[in-house]
């Protein structure tokens, strides 16, 4: 948790709204802008990206992938200042964000890591709230905009009816849910989340996404994922990263750069890339050793 509020300061229904998705006004400009410039990242001694640079569509929906392990989750860390470079920089709004103030930062970036902790005994409530805090000061304490905030972010993520219960007590999906509240309560122009899906079922996952795609669409906010469902990220990026072995092999709109040929390089699996039948976006279709692809089914 402490990791969390460094970088961005900090048995109900399960079903999330379908028909009506509140929105969360941005505190933040919707125009900041995220790069990456020669980054080199490591954990201690151990180098998992080298010389890396990226810069972020600014107003677009941007999905990280690869294999596990080819660093697309130590690329989101750093870029959200979790994980300081070894060399190189990470730019927030043209300022190297290791030399902006970490209330500032938070102000403009919000980040969801893997497997966040919640402190023992906390509610949904006030955890959701404490993605208000880069919005507290001197002269500026909790108010009805906070209020409004928070509860836009319970309603929007299914959360409201759970909002007085400890977070400790909620399933994993639950627990999911609440912390994208969270981050969605902060109120920044740029979100990034490192696999939101997870321990969500299918028609939750299409619901998150969904949600990300109305605060894209109607906010004009800057969102990154990394996500490990390829059609997923297919289907809602605006811009796609494909990383293997810490480097970029390709990025692009999904429908420029997704080949059979892409994927086997980057994953290492035969595959068909044809179009989805409903968003027209690519489809991929694994190849397995055990199935008969001598002909057309």
């Amino acid at each position: 948790m402490e990791e969390l509020l460094d970088a961005a300061p900090p048995t109900a229904d399960d079903d999330l709204p379908v028909d009506h998705v509140p929105m969360v006004p941005a505190d933040a400009p919707a125009t900041t802008t995220l790069a990456g410039q020669e980054l080199c990242l490591a954990y201690d001694d151990r180098e998992v990206v080298e010389r890396l640079s990226v810069d972020i569509p600014t107003g677009k929906i941007t999905v990280i992938v690869g294999p596990n392990a080819c660093g697309k989750s130590t690329l989101l860390r750093a870029l959200a200042r979790l994980l300081k470079p070894k060399r190189g920089a990470v730019m927030l709004d043209g300022r190297s964000i290791h030399k902006t103030p970490t209330k500032e930062v938070a102000a403009k970036l919000g980040i969801l890591p893997q497997s966040p902790v919640a402190p023992e005994g906390i509610t949904v409530a006030d955890l959701v709230g404490r993605g208000r805090y880069p919005h507290q000061g001197w002269f500026r304490q909790w108010n009805a905009a906070d209020r409004a905030a928070v509860d836009g972010a319970l309603e929007a993520t299914g959360t409201l009816d759970i909002a007085g219960r400890p977070v400790d007590e909620l399933s994993g999906g639950q627990r999911q849910r609440v912390w994208i509240a969270m981050t969605l309560a902060q109120g920044t122009g740029l979100m990034l989340l490192d696999e939101p899906t997870t321990y969500l079922d299918l028609a939750h996952q299409v619901e998150v996404l969904d949600l990300l795609v109305d605060l894209n669409q109607r906010e004009g906010r800057t969102i990154v994922l990394v996500l490990h469902d390829l059609n997923h990220a297919c289907r809602y990026a605006h811009h796609l990263i494909a990383m293997r072995g810490g480097t970029i092999l390709a990025e692009g709109a999904p429908h420029e750069i997704v080949t059979p040929e892409l994927v086997t390089e980057v994953f290492g699996l035969p595959c068909r890339v044809i179009e989805d039948p409903v968003s027209g976006t690519p489809m991929v279709v694994p190849i397995g050793r055990h199935l008969n692809v001598s002909h057309d089914r």
